[in-house]
């Protein structure tokens, strides 16, 4: 009976692994280029303002900054997923997919601006730390397997293939076009 017990904590172990595995490579694809995007709408005059204020705040205000937007997105997750217990999956999984990309860009701006004032909390610092070493790991395992090696490999094959098709398209396109 012990031995199942093990064997079944074991295999959970795993699958949370493989599935905090690719939520974390999803963030780490997203947590940039999201961030530069979101780091675009500082452009605008009111926008600016709001970035300016935020940078400027003590570390206690800052890390309720950079929590709210996260934990406002629960409730819209939640609503998602009954649609989805509801019958009505497409759209409930579009919305949970629109919020965790949402999600990612405000995290990662409001990070970025935050960041500062919140590592001057030592319980803070010593998390992120902690977390971002755990992180490295479990992502350097993912990217070593098989499967993600194949992936890039199909990845890049698919890249190489749309690349090609691409600069064909716009070679016909020209042509038709040209006076």
């Amino acid at each position: 009976m012990q031995s199942l017990l093990r064997y079944l904590i074991q295999a959970l172990k795993a699958v949370g692994t493989v599935l905090v595995a690719l939520l974390l490579i999803f963030e780490e694809w997203g947590w940039d280029p999201l961030s530069r995007l979101l780091k675009r709408m500082a452009r605008l005059p009111v926008w600016s303002q709001i970035e300016k204020l935020i940078v400027r705040l003590p570390p206690y205000a800052a890390l309720g900054v950079f929590a709210v937007p996260v934990l406002a997105l629960i409730p819209i997750k939640l609503v998602a997923w009954y649609w989805v217990a509801q019958g009505h999956a497409l759209v409930g999984l579009c919305v949970v997919v629109a919020a965790k990309v949402l999600g990612t860009a405000i995290a990662a701006r409001l990070f970025q601006l935050t960041q500062p004032a919140l590592m001057q909390l030592p319980w803070f610092a010593r998390l992120y730390n902690r977390w971002i070493s755990w992180k490295d790991r479990v992502t350097d395992r993912v990217r070593q397997s098989l499967a993600w090696r194949k992936a890039r490999w199909g990845q890049r094959c698919v890249r190489r293939h749309c690349r090609k098709h691409a600069r064909l398209v716009w070679l016909n396109l020209r042509a038709v076009f040209r006076p």
